[in-house]
């Protein structure tokens, strides 16, 4: 990438409508990204669609303070070189900043890979980072799975770090209910009146409350037949679970929100996105997962078009 820096804008352009390898355009677009000169565009003609290209140059397309929401897990440690690009983490995170409403929020699902015995830590140096560009760290969430079995010395690795990053305080919060494991039968209960003299206590009716706010570690399993029912997705080697994006999305966002996934693989998010009606931007490198997120978009369209002919 560091090759086309010395390059003017107008020799990038130029050059940009002769190349045929994908892999450096998509190099020269980055760094017209971020000398500012991609054209923004209108959201509008943006949302419900997947672009095939670095996640830097659709961000660059993007007007300021224009996302709802932005829930995404990137490629973790090693597989940071992806595709020929290499996954710029400090880029990604200020474009997402720039970008993100103010009240709106980001999901950033990661994980820390160990090399030569020690875990890097990479999750921590994230979050703080997003910290420091502004961001507010709403929430450290925990996605528990079940875990592969290894060969190795440590407990088996089963959980990732969700960690909900806000633009200031989030304007959204639809928060998931789940029964309580003890019910309050009780007609009558204790309670004060006026909270600056917990002395006074007072007898009243209290509505019978059977459910309450979930809590912050979810348990959601992986593999197959848990992440999804659509086969073609079992192409890509990560599938982000349906189950997973859809209490996000439903979480921070409320319908016809803009919702965008920076790394979107196989499309979880847009599926979820089209099935909850909000509006979803995307970004892949890859070709191949751009046909299978095309693939099973197409798939739930057809399908909720026969359920209401049938209904």
């Amino acid at each position: 990438m560091k090759n086309y820096r010395h390059y003017s804008s107008r020799q990038l352009r130029k050059l940009l409508r002769g190349k045929s390898n994908e892999i450096e355009k998509q190099k020269m677009l980055i760094v017209l990204a971020e000398r500012n000169k991609m054209p923004k565009r209108d959201i509008e003609f943006m949302t419900n669609k997947i672009f095939n290209e670095s996640n830097v140059v659709t961000m660059a397309k993007l007007p300021d303070n224009c996302i709802d929401l932005t829930i995404t897990s990137p490629p973790y440690e090693d597989l940071r070189h992806y595709e020929g690009y290499t996954f710029d983490f400090e880029k990604v995170a200020n474009e997402l900043y720039r970008i993100t409403k103010k009240g709106g929020v980001v999901v950033w699902v990661v994980s820390d890979a160990t090399i030569k015995g020690t875990e890097t830590g990479a999750s921590f140096k994230d979050a703080l980072y997003f910290k420091k560009i502004g961001f507010n760290l709403h929430d450290t969430m925990i996605w528990l799975k079940n875990p592969m079995p290894q060969n190795h010395n440590r407990y088996e690795q089963a959980f990732e770090y969700m960690f909900v990053l806000s633009k200031g305080k989030p304007k959204t919060f639809n928060p998931i209910r789940v029964p309580k494991l003890y019910k309050d039968t009780r007609k009558k209960r204790n309670f004060h009146r006026n909270k600056k003299d917990n002395s006074k206590k007072k007898v009243g009716f209290v509505g019978k409350q059977n459910d309450k706010v979930d809590i912050n570690v979810w348990k959601i399993n992986v593999g197959g037949g848990h992440v999804t029912k659509d086969k073609i997705a079992y192409q890509h080697p990560a599938i982000f679970p349906e189950k997973l994006a859809y209490r996000h999305i439903i979480s921070w966002s409320n319908e016809n929100d803009i919702v965008y996934d920076s790394f979107m693989g196989s499309g979880t998010v847009a599926k979820v996105c089209l099935l909850t009606n909000r509006k979803y931007i995307g970004s892949e490198l890859s070709k191949k997962y751009c046909d299978i997120a095309e693939t099973r978009l197409r798939q739930t369209i057809e399908n909720d078009m026969f359920l209401k002919l049938k209904q």
